[in-house]
C-alpha cells in the first residue's frame, strides 16, 4: 500500500510533463500555474499570432501536446492556447486548461464565416450565445424528398434542412447536475457588457500583401453564433442557416467552448471575425486571401477588451 501511494505521488508530480498511465483523472491533473488568469483560446496558429507579439512575461507549459503560454496582456494575467480545429479539439482543450490553470474567465479570439448576409468580410461579431447547428437528427425518407422525424423526439422543433433536424444537447453541471437538454449557451453578461462598452477600435481592411476590402470593418454587438464540425462553403445552407437560427456567424469550436464554460460554472465570451461568407459570396471562398485581416482583427477587438476589463 506504501509503495502504491509513493507510485501515484510520483505519477502526480510528472503529470504536467509527461502523464501517468493508469492513474485516476484527478491524481494527475495537477495544476501547473496558481495565479487567476483569463483562458485566451484560437483554434489555429494565425488566430494567435499577434497576441502572442503582445505578450508580456511569458512562460511556456505543454499539456498532452498541447502548449499554454502564460503571462499577461494589457496588463491583465492571461494563458494563451490553440484549442485546435473542430468540437471534439475545442472540448477536450477547454477543459484541460480548466483542469491545469485557475481560470477565471473564458476568452475564444479567432475567424469565422459570416452567415448574417448584412455582416462583411472583416467584421467582429460578438454574439450572445451558441449552439450547436450540426447537432441533428438524420431522418429516414418517408416518401420521395420527405423526411420526418420520429414521433417520439419531442425537441425536433428548428424547421429542418432536407432530413437533418437540429436538436439540442444534453448538458449538465455543478449548478444544474441534473441532465437537461439544451440549445443556446450564453456569453457572460458582464463581459458582454464590457465588449458594448468598446469604442474606435481600429480595424484593419488590408491584408501585408496589399489586398483591401471593399469597405471598412466594423464591430458587431449582439445576436447568435452557431458551431459546428464542418467547414461550411453553401449558399443554400447558410442561407438556412441564417433564417432558422438568426445566427451572425457560424465556426467550429466556439459552442463547445461556451458548453465546457457552462458545465465548469465559467464564464466566457467569444470574438469571431468574419474571414468569408461560408458559401455567399461570389466566385471561390474567400478565406485563403482575408484570413490574415480577419484574425488581427479579432484579437485587436480581444486586446481592447483586456483593456477596459476592470
Amino acid at each position: 500500500m506504501k509503495g502504491l501511494r509513493s507510485i501515484l505521488a510520483a505519477c502526480a508530480l510528472a503529470a504536467g510533463l509527461a502523464g501517468c498511465a493508469g492513474v485516476a483523472p484527478d491524481a494527475r491533473a495537477v495544476r501547473l500555474d496558481d495565479t487567476p488568469r483569463m483562458a485566451v483560446i484560437s483554434a489555429f496558429q494565425p488566430e494567435l499570432t499577434l497576441l502572442l507579439a503582445k505578450l508580456q512575461g511569458a512562460r511556456k507549459y505543454s499539456v498532452n501536446g498541447v502548449e499554454f503560454t502564460t503571462g499577461t496582456l494589457e496588463g491583465r494575467p492571461v494563458v494563451l492556447f490553440l484549442s485546435g480545429i473542430s468540437m471534439t479539439n475545442a472540448t477536450m482543450n477547454t477543459q484541460l486548461v480548466l483542469d491545469r490553470f485557475r481560470v477565471t474567465h473564458l476568452v475564444f479570439s479567432g475567424i469565422a464565416g459570416g452567415v448574417n448576409p448584412q455582416l462583411h468580410i472583416g467584421d467582429v461579431t460578438v454574439p450572445v450565445q451558441w449552439g450547436q447547428y450540426l447537432e441533428v437528427l438524420m431522418a429516414r425518407e418517408a416518401a420521395p424528398g420527405k423526411y420526418s422525424a420520429p414521433a417520439w423526439m419531442k425537441d425536433a422543433t428548428l424547421p429542418a434542412f432536407g432530413m437533418m433536424h437540429p436538436r439540442p444537447v444534453e448538458a449538465r453541471s455543478a449548478a444544474k447536475p441534473e441532465i437537461t437538454r439544451k440549445f443556446w449557451f450564453e456569453a457572460d453578461p458582464k463581459m458582454l457588457d464590457v465588449a458594448r462598452s468598446l469604442r474606435s477600435v481600429e480595424l484593419a481592411n488590408c491584408s501585408s500583401a496589399g489586398k483591401c476590402l471593399s469597405r471598412k470593418p466594423q464591430l458587431v454587438i449582439g445576436g447568435n453564433g452557431v458551431s459546428g464540425q464542418a467547414f461550411m462553403d453553401n449558399k443554400a445552407f447558410r442561407e438556412y442557416t441564417f433564417k432558422t437560427f438568426q445566427a451572425n456567424v457560424l465556426d467550429m469550436e466556439t459552442a463547445a467552448v461556451g458548453m465546457v464554460a457552462y458545465s465548469n460554472g465559467v464564464p466566457y465570451i467569444a470574438f469571431r471575425s468574419l474571414s468569408d461568407l461560408a458559401g455567399g459570396g461570389e466566385g471561390e471562398n474567400e478565406m485563403g486571401t482575408f484570413m490574415g485581416i480577419a484574425a488581427d482583427n479579432s484579437a485587436k477587438v480581444l486586446l481592447a477588451f483586456l483593456e477596459n476589463w476592470k
